[in-house]
């Protein structure tokens, strides 16, 4: 009897331990495929991950695609080194730098541009209000190279540019294909020497050559003066580093003369800080929105003015004109709907968007795009620009005899 039962026990144990190994063999089975596919999963998205970030991948309604290989870059990059006839005559950094330049150049956006460290160096001479050249702001308008603004006194301005002018070349270079930067490195030079621009203007029947003798061009970016009939002008050429200085100056002045009426000059005025434009507006309406910021994400920031109100009581006049850009436009367009001010002249110029600037570490820096700028009401500025309340031309015509009768309908408003 307690044979038999050791013998049923010992079938019992040996049933017992072939299912226990079984119930591993078979679980480990299940962990090694859960396993196998977690690897796989894991393998799938390092590959996805590293494929995002050499921009192999991109996502297109919802989902991962590959559509960038940058091993076409470098293909390229060698069939340059290797085939080009000129290359010999072409670094590498030139080379790099232009691709940079062309990365920027493909969002089709005037504003957004790559500046290698000398092109980045003369944006922050331009900035500080001392650089060597003619003294006009340029822009692209239609694909052509346009003079936004010349800048008053200045070697531009006396030889005749106007803004709106078309600079159809440079020394007898074409500039159809050329990008702002390449135009503004041909005109800027060493002072006492020449560049000779092809103007196209509208009434003009063919191109004029306009012969120009480069100086030292030392920007004041805000000047201001008593008028005959107790009338303060205020001119302010660029929103530049002294400009919120100066203007604070001019501010007190006219406390201590109290004049009838101000006219604020923004004509050829291409703009500047943003943040000089919002500051000045808080001297008529402190503690308001001055503009407003629109991403492209919908998202919006306000920007408000912070000043003590000292011009509220001033009946004021801001001229404009197709020269008046940027910053510029800001400061009318927010006079203009709080009714602080009467717009006088021709339509601003309308470069109503946001541009950032990176510093990179070699020197150079990318100007970038960012958001578009709203008046406080709502109007967007860019490619429209403001609309004066009174229209007043001053042409060509005006221009060569010396008048300039949009001054003279402001300085009339205050009779």
């Amino acid at each position: 009897m307690l044979r038999k039962t050791k013998n049923i026990l010992k079938k019992i144990l040996k049933c017992f331990l072939v299912v226990i190994v079984a119930s591993i063999i078979f679980l480990s089975g299940i962990y090694l495929a859960v396993s196998n596919k977690t690897i796989s999963l894991l393998a799938e998205k390092e590959s996805l991950y590293l494929g995002v970030l050499t921009g192999k991948y991109q996502k297109v309604d919802g989902k991962w695609a590959q559509n960038i290989d940058f091993d076409y870059y470098w293909k390229v990059w060698d069939i340059i080194k290797n085939s080009y006839v000129n290359k010999d005559e072409i670094s590498d950094k030139e080379m790099f730098y232009g691709s940079l330049d062309g990365l920027v150049s493909s969002l089709n956006d005037p504003y957004s541009e790559f500046m290698d460290p000398q092109e980045n160096k003369l944006f922050t001479e331009d900035m500080a209000g001392s650089f060597e050249g003619i003294g006009a702001e340029l822009g692209i308008r239609d694909n052509l190279l346009t003079v936004i603004s010349p800048i008053d006194g200045a070697p531009a301005q006396k030889a005749g540019i106007m803004a709106g002018d078309k600079i159809l070349e440079i020394n007898g270079e074409n500039t159809q294909n050329m990008d702002i930067n390449e135009a503004v490195g041909k005109i800027k030079g060493d002072k006492g020497t020449e560049v000779v621009l092809s103007i196209f203007r509208n009434g003009f029947e063919d191109i004029k050559k306009i012969s120009i003798i480069r100086d030292t061009i030392i920007v004041k970016s805000l000047t201001y003066e008593k008028l005959d009939n107790n009338i303060f002008l205020i001119s302010i050429n660029s929103f530049n580093d002294d400009t919120q200085t100066l203007f604070l100056q001019a501010v007190k002045e006219v406390q201590t003369v109290k004049p009838k009426g101000i006219i604020i000059d923004l004509r050829n005025n291409p703009g500047g800080y943003l943040e000089t434009a919002v500051a000045m507006l808080g001297e008529w309406v402190n503690g308001e929105v001055a503009v407003i910021e629109k991403f492209s994400t919908g998202d919006t920031t306000e920007y408000k003015a912070n000043g003590l109100n000292s011009l509220k009581d001033y009946p004021t006049v801001v001229l404009i004109n197709g020269g008046s850009a940027s910053a510029s436009e800001i400061l009318a367009g927010a006079l203009k709907d709080y009714g602080k001010a009467t717009i006088m002249g021709e339509e601003s110029y309308g470069k109503g968007s946001v541009q950032i600037v990176e510093n990179l570490s070699d020197g150079s820096a990318v100007k970038v795009t960012v958001a578009k700028w709203l008046t406080p009401y709502g109007q967007s500025i860019n490619e429209t620009g403001i609309t004066p309340d009174k229209e007043v031309e001053l042409t060509y015509e005006d221009y060569e005899s010396g008048r300039d009768p949009q001054l003279d309908e402001a300085k009339n408003f205050f009779k």
